[in-house]
């Protein structure tokens, strides 16, 4: 069966990657320095009346918005819709490895420590930023 042209362009993504990911956090200012002061990150912009601060690693941009409340951020998978985790990818094991000594050393909450991805070469931890929000960090091997 062959696929025409209009079939084929119905077919492709309307998306292009990721513009920007929003996360309400219970701590604006420590989770904006976990991105700025411990993952290098740039801030981007404020806005004092959400209040909100943006960061960005050059290639995907982080809203933080202030809760009103603080509340404590608890996710199971098994019981609650939302976002489970968020992944960033690192570029070698060696900045794996130096990011979790930068993460213990700043009283960072670490789930676990790098450690091998199923059977494969690539290695992955997982923490936590200030307000509760987990996070993973992928290297994906050779």
């Amino acid at each position: 069966m062959a696929i025409s042209n209009q079939e084929e362009s119905q077919n492709k993504p309307v998306t292009s990657g990721a513009h920007h990911i929003g996360f309400t956090v219970s701590k604006l200012v420590e989770s904006a320095k976990f991105f700025t002061h411990i993952l290098g990150w740039t801030e981007v912009g404020r806005k004092p009346e959400y209040p909100a601060i943006f960061v960005s690693d050059g290639k995907i941009m982080i809203t933080l918005w202030a809760s009103i409340e603080e509340p404590t951020a608890a996710f199971n998978r098994k019981k609650n819709v939302g976002l489970h985790h968020f992944a960033l990818q690192v570029e070698s094991e060696e900045s794996l490895l130096q990011l979790h000594k930068k993460l213990e050393t700043n009283g960072i909450k670490i789930e676990f420590a790098p450690e091998l991805l199923n059977n494969g070469s690539a290695k992955h931890m997982m923490c936590y930023e200030p307000s509760g929000i987990r996070i993973e960090f992928i290297w994906l091997g050779n």
